[in-house]
């Protein structure tokens, strides 16, 4: 896998900031039949076509969601970080995972199984009701991403993407800095080729809308990325 500068660093994840209260510890207190697994990176926690028997909610990490066509071409749907479920499709019918979900960096997750989910949406209200608030905001996130394909170009949708992960959309602060990225994935997730990615990118630093941050302190080295990457968005 090509990665940025040569980085060997995982990518990212998108705050669900939208629930307000602690929902790892109410699926830790309600009465589900649960378990707390822990994935290292690139592990496969299900696969596209296989039966859908849980729904997982991330407590830490980041876990990217892919499809493969019928020509066998992969796209990112998703990559998500904590406080997010996945797995979803064991509740419809019939219960496949249309999807496969694979750890990017040591991951941990709560599991809950079908049967005992599905019991405790019925019996316990404010899980319930905060799911159907992580079911509309998750459509509210597909319908965000179709717009994007349908009338923004892959340089505005790759300058969103980066604003998402550093959290700066509507944010406060002036810039943030987010772990190297994978420019493949981000191609498959801006729906463009990592030649394409790569140009943006260089563009973007050229422009002093990003920068590369060495390592420091013992940290890995980083992508700088500044709220001025919002004009790329913005322009006609």
């Amino acid at each position: 896998m090509s990665l940025i500068n040569g980085s060997t660093q995982p990518d990212y994840d998108l705050k669900n900031s939208n629930f307000n209260f602690d929902i790892g510890q109410m699926l830790t207190s309600t009465r589900l039949s649960r378990s707390t697994l822990t994935f290292k990176p690139k592990q496969n926690i299900f696969t596209q076509g296989s039966p859908a028997e849980a729904i997982y909610y991330i407590m830490s990490g980041k876990v990217r969601l892919t499809v493969v066509s019928e020509h066998g071409r992969e796209g990112v749907i998703a990559i998500l970080g904590p406080s997010f479920f996945f797995g979803e499709h064991c509740l419809a019918n019939p219960p496949v995972n249309t999807a496969s979900a694979t750890a990017m960096v040591k991951t941990t997750v709560i599991r809950v199984e079908k049967t005992s989910m599905l019991r405790a949406l019925h019996e316990e209200a404010s899980l319930s009701d905060m799911f159907m608030s992580f079911l509309v905001h998750r459509n509210k996130q597909i319908e965000s991403d179709l717009l994007d394909h349908l009338f923004n170009s892959s340089e505005q949708r790759l300058a969103k993407i980066l604003l998402q992960l550093a959290h700066l959309e509507g944010g406060d602060h002036s810039y943030s800095v987010i772990p190297r990225i994978s420019q493949d994935i981000l191609a498959a997730r801006v729906g463009t080729t990592r030649s394409r990615v790569n140009y943006f990118m260089n563009k973007f630093r050229k422009l002093g809308y990003i920068n590369y941050a060495p390592s420091s302190g013992g940290e890995r080295p980083g992508v700088r990325i500044s709220t001025s990457l919002m004009n790329v968005i913005q322009k006609e």
